[in-house]
């Protein structure tokens, strides 16, 4: 190998020069970790192994995102990405945007022989979607972990309780003095949306509130969604919205405000997430936060267990959320409905 390659891998995997030739000339004297770091590199830095070590894949694992617009994914990718390198994995992020889809996906992750693939707020998620490609991955016995709520397959999944997270906004609000609350949530075939709106209704009947059309909105997560079903609520007199995600509650805010309302003086409103820079949004957003490293580390540790050839639970693992009060909720006032 050129120097300068030999330079490189060394630089990447954070070992001297001799080190990684040692590994590539296969000489005793360095780690099996260190060894697997090596040639993890070589894979990732597009460089050809020696002859002798091409048997040996790159252990490969597909991260499958439906997008990274939501600021919650690229977060999971990050902290998921890592949690695979600890372990020796080299992650494979696969978004499913531009045009291609997630069975796309998988065929190409097949092709390259992945060891195993995360899946995170995609199609399992989502009752009505087309679910061949799982069914294939569970016939093949590939390892798989999902993250977040799913329809029924044998794989083991990791989520948020997304009755907890309403109880919580729900309380909030209550606690503020609201008496017309209403829930932003995904589509309707959406599972985790489903579970929330179960956890809503079943809030509002403890306190006797009224759950019917004006008080529900489901749309597509996305900040464009979350203003028009926004608008229509608030127009039906809400004064607290709680989101399914924390675009949906931005969409939300911009809403009150072209209806020439305030957040929070006139309309409260809670997210789901606590996405990066919710911090810095206007007001700060008050928000069910997602246990965003546990669940990816655990994912992680579900999935590095299956490839390993062990049994691991197929209960789905529930993570509490928590809710980080900001200031986009404030005290109850009255306030017509405007439509």
């Amino acid at each position: 190998m050129a120097q300068r390659r030999l330079s490189e891998v060394a630089k990447k995997v954070g070992v001297s020069e001799a080190t990684v030739s040692r590994v590539l000339n296969g000489k005793p004297g360095v780690s099996e970790s260190t060894r697997q770091a090596v040639l993890t590199a070589l894979d990732v830095l597009g460089y050809e192994r020696p002859t002798q070590l091409r048997g040996e894949r790159a252990r490969l694992v597909g991260l499958v995102l439906p997008e990274l617009q939501n600021p919650i994914f690229p977060a999971l990718a990050d902290v998921v990405g890592s949690a695979l390198a600890q372990q020796g994995f080299t992650p494979v992020l696969c978004t499913c945007t531009g045009g291609v889809s997630e069975p796309d996906y998988v065929e190409l992750l097949l092709a390259q022989q992945v060891s195993g693939v995360v899946f995170a707020g995609g199609s399992h998620a989502e009752e009505d979607a087309n679910h061949e490609h799982h069914y294939e991955l569970v016939r093949r016995k590939l390892p798989v972990v999902l993250v977040n709520a799913s329809i029924d397959l044998d794989y083991p999944v990791v989520s948020c309780d997304d009755a907890v997270a309403v109880e919580q906004a729900f309380g909030h609000l209550v606690a503020l003095g609201h008496q017309r609350i209403g829930i932003v949530l995904g589509p309707r075939d959406h599972i985790p949306s489903r579970r929330k709106l179960a956890a809503f209704r079943a809030c509002a009947d403890r306190v006797g509130l009224t759950v019917d059309e004006h008080t529900i909105g489901h749309t597509m997560f996305s900040v464009e969604g979350g203003q028009a079903v926004g608008t229509r609520l608030v127009q039906n007199g809400i004064t607290g919205l709680i989101c399914a995600s924390d675009p949906l509650a931005l969409g939300v805010i911009r809403a009150v405000r072209r209806l020439g309302l305030s957040t929070p003086e006139d309309v409260s409103v809670i997210g789901y997430d606590d996405s990066a820079l919710m911090t810095c949004t206007d007001p700060p957003l008050t928000t069910v936060r997602q246990p965003i490293e546990a669940m990816g580390r655990a994912a992680v540790e579900l999935l590095a267990a299956l490839i390993a050839g062990n049994e691991v639970s197929m209960e789905e693992l529930l993570f509490e959320p928590e809710l980080v009060v900001r200031a986009s909720a404030a005290p109850a006032r009255a306030r017509a409905a405007l439509g």
